[in-house]
């Protein structure tokens, strides 16, 4: 098995390492990752000017661009051989419930599967990451199975792993994506010219919580794995949003 290895918190980050050491004790990995933090970069690719990797003295290659473009750049030319999976993480904190719409991480994982590959992102769930190692040894249990039971071709995992050592972790669970409150304001500051600069606030704290959700997973002390899909489409709302616009073209 040939794994592809990214992430948003740059080449340099801690979980990236714990996670690309933990992947070498069954498969070949090579590690394609941005050349600094990306973090909140989402799905963004870069059109306006080239990319360059780099490869560094671990063998690791970094972009100056985006997860995405990193991913991308591994999958349609960087590499000789094409990887048989994508994995993107360890992240730096959760990404759990809308957290995945600005996530690097995910978007990382989601460009995989867009080019046709089997993905997982890989979170550490607090604030102050301490066992990148149990994070790791997830995931490696998680691949163990998908040998077994393949995801289908339009799913992607989000998995977020409590922040605990592993023989706290009290397995593993299904879950869905919870939903947070609206975020924090943002903070207003000045620059030593007096000019007005803002920072973006934090995120809010979960809303949508219960059981059966993501946040309450890892709130348990299990692992949160969440399958996604690509399609945004809501379904249900196609044929009644059809019938208004036929009603307003009469």
């Amino acid at each position: 098995m040939h794994i592809l290895l990214s992430n948003d918190d740059g080449y340099l980050a801690p979980g990236l390492q714990a996670m690309a050491d933990e992947l070498a004790t069954l498969a070949r990995v090579t590690v394609v990752a941005p050349d600094r933090n990306r973090s909140g970069a989402s799905n963004s690719l870069t059109l306006q000017r080239p990319l360059r990797a780099e490869q560094t003295p671990q063998g690791f290659y970094k972009v100056d661009g985006t997860p995405t473009d990193c991913v991308h750049l591994g999958l349609t030319g960087l590499l000789d051989v094409e990887p048989d999976m994508v994995v993107s993480g360890i992240n730096a904190g959760a990404n759990l419930g809308d957290d995945v719409i600005y996530s690097g991480t995910v978007a990382a994982a989601t460009e995989g599967r867009n080019l046709g590959l089997p993905a997982l992102a890989v979170s550490l769930a607090s604030h102050e990451q301490k066992h990148y190692d149990s994070a790791a040894r997830a995931t490696v249990e998680i691949i163990r199975r998908l040998r077994h039971h393949p995801l289908s071709q339009v799913t992607v995992l989000n998995i977020n792993v409590p922040d605990l050592p592993w023989h706290e972790i009290r397995g593993f669970r299904s879950t869905r994506l919870g939903f947070r409150h609206s975020a924090e304001p943002v903070v207003q500051q000045q620059d030593p010219y007096q000019r007005k600069i803002y920072w973006v606030g934090p995120p809010g704290e979960a809303q949508d919580a219960g059981a059966g959700t993501d946040f309450h997973a890892v709130a348990q002390g299990f692992v949160s794995v969440t399958p996604l899909q690509i399609d945004l489409t809501r379904h249900r709302e196609v044929e009644p949003l059809q019938q208004w616009l036929q009603v307003d073209d009469e």
